[in-house]
């Protein structure tokens, strides 16, 4: 069962189905928030530092609401090392989950109903609110606790253009919400665009910089992409990017490399999990 849920343009100024990302998701979240008893929190598990929304979590708080970490790509990292890094236990409860391996799934959802449970909530049916970055997956994490392709996915960065109200059980409806990227973070700077790049929330096809960005992660990531591509680059961006375009052919006129095109291409092995950090 699928509802189509808006809110009213007297309460937020907000149409259905929009597409501007500055102002108007962060309301959504808001409200998101507030109408909610539980919030799931989809983190990126290769980037959990990075696709945290502390901005978010701090709405969260003051709100008084409990809140559930999903790790989701887990099929992506080492989980016993990712649980051993600083700062992850402070982010309990949480959940490892792989849209793409399908697991995890059940557990998430007997963590919910845990949590729900624990609320006391008579007489209506509980809500459970999802936020996170732009790409983290969010829709396909509701897909897979309720096992069917309910929330529509895509692989660009912020397809989620509206609010789906989805039904979990009898008692439990789940409230898809779109990416929201801090407040703080906005704007147009070459680390900002590098940081959403990172994560997935800005899309490889979509970077103005795209050769900027392999050079950050080149040197966030030492080794990784070069193994990935069996490049020897010694660390040089220039020289990868020479390299790997090359390789692939990618040349314009007079024989030069097509360096955008490339450094796409990493970033687009990047963002899609091909190239793996542990």
């Amino acid at each position: 069962m699928r509802v189509r849920y808006s809110f009213s343009s007297r309460r937020t100024g907000i149409i259905e189905g929009t597409n501007k990302h500055r102002e108007p998701f962060p309301k959504i979240a808001r409200e998101v928030i507030s109408m909610s008893d539980l919030i799931l929190e989809v983190l990126d598990a290769r980037f959990l530092d990075l696709t945290r929304n502390v901005e978010i979590e701090k709405v969260i708080k003051q709100n008084g609401k409990g809140v559930i970490y999903v790790f989701n790509k887990a099929d992506l990292v080492d989980i016993k090392k990712t649980t051993e890094k600083a700062g992850v236990l402070e982010l309990n409860p949480y959940v490892f989950v792989s849209c793409k391996a399908r697991s995890g799934g059940k557990d998430l959802r007997n963590r919910i109903k845990q949590e729900i449970r624990s609320l006391g909530i008579v007489g209506r049916r509980a809500q459970v609110g999802v936020i996170g970055y732009p790409n983290t997956g969010k829709s396909s994490v509701i897909n897979l606790l309720i096992g069917k392709k309910s929330a529509r996915t895509a692989e660009i960065a912020g397809f989620t253009k509206g609010i789906q109200k989805l039904r979990l059980t009898s008692d439990i409806v789940v409230l898809d919400t779109p990416g929201v990227i801090p407040e703080q973070e906005k704007g147009i700077s070459r680390d900002k665009v590098a940081r959403h790049s990172e994560v997935g929330a800005r899309s490889y096809e979509k970077v103005k910089d795209p050769e900027f960005v392999v050079d950050r992660l080149m040197k966030r990531y030492p080794g990784i992409i070069e193994r990935f591509y069996n490049i020897d680059a010694n660390g040089n961006s220039e020289l990868l990017i020479e390299e790997l375009g090359r390789k692939n052919n990618f040349l314009i006129k007079g024989g030069s490399i097509d360096s955008d095109r490339t450094a796409r291409l990493v970033l687009k092995d990047w963002q899609r999990g091909n190239i793996r950090i542990e």
